[in-house]
């Protein structure tokens, strides 16, 4: 729906309270529920007046808890049309066979290779386990990383740790920093000796295996195969990456693993 609206609170505008052309879709969480409600169902070049009632924790904190009355006036509306799946659409989006059978196996093929790649970043950089802290320390070690360069990097000046808000009364939040830097940084250099101890380095075959997976993502996957390979710094970036589930491999391989069955959208959606 697009619209135009202007908001007054005791007869005033307020400041985000105008905008002409302004798009949203009704029911999806952009505009308040009750603003929402007030205009579903109205229809091209109508005008609705009424009011609406900002909650007491909403984020602008000068309309925060007040009642406002908006003046809107639809100018377009909408529908989602989802294409029918058939031959046509299968065609269109590039698939060979132009067939539903072949174009459902893509999908399948795309969500299979997503899955396995959101799986292998949650073992590596999420949570505060094991398999997480590998991740990030193996990202230490990464060009930019080094020992030098890392607590200087994070320290917030003096003035900005005064003001720190959240922080424990008395905490040096530069103190804090450093200190978790200088532990990512032993922990990266324990990663580094597992790495050559236990010959994870990244294998050629290893690598073009990534690269080709990470290519089938892409309509042409010959050229992206070809942008990767024809750069060292891409391939320091494939190789680091490939070290990572090496490393993740061999060290859950030798924990006490717990299996979690997460829902589709879960996995797709956790931070």
């Amino acid at each position: 729906m697009t619209i135009d609206f202007e908001g007054k609170i005791d007869g005033e505008p307020f400041q985000g309270g105008k905008a002409e052309a302004f798009q949203f879709v009704i029911g999806e969480g952009q505009m308040l529920e009750q603003f929402d409600q007030a205009v579903r169902g109205m229809k091209v070049g109508q005008s609705k007046t009424f009011p609406l009632q900002f909650p007491a924790d909403y984020h602008g904190k000068d309309v925060a808890g007040k009642e406002a009355d908006f003046l809107v006036t639809v100018s377009k509306i909408e529908a989602q049309n989802l294409p029918a799946v058939d031959e046509h659409l299968a065609k269109s989006l590039g698939i060979k066979d132009g067939t539903v059978e072949a174009l459902r196996a893509d999908v399948k093929k795309n969500l299979e290779r997503e899955v396995k790649f959101r799986v292998q970043a949650r073992k590596q950089g999420r949570g505060d386990g094991r398999a997480g802290q590998v991740g990030r320390a193996r990202s230490a070690q990464r060009p930019g990383h080094g020992r030098d360069r890392a607590p200087d990097r994070r320290r917030p000046r003096r003035p900005q740790a005064a003001r720190c808000q959240g922080c424990r009364d008395g905490a040096d939040p530069g103190r804090d920093l450093q200190a978790q830097a200088e532990r990512r940084v032993r922990l990266g250099l324990v990663v580094a000796e597992l790495v050559r101890v236990n010959n994870l380095r990244a294998k050629p075959e290893q690598l073009q295996a990534h690269i080709e997976e990470l290519s089938q993502s892409y309509e042409k996957p010959a050229e992206v195969l070809r942008w990767y390979l024809s750069d060292r710094q891409r391939m320091a970036e494939v190789e680091a990456v490939v070290i990572e589930n090496n490393v993740t491999e061999f060290v859950l391989g030798h924990a006490k693993v717990i299996d979690k069955v997460l829902p589709f959208d879960e996995l797709m959606t956790a931070s």
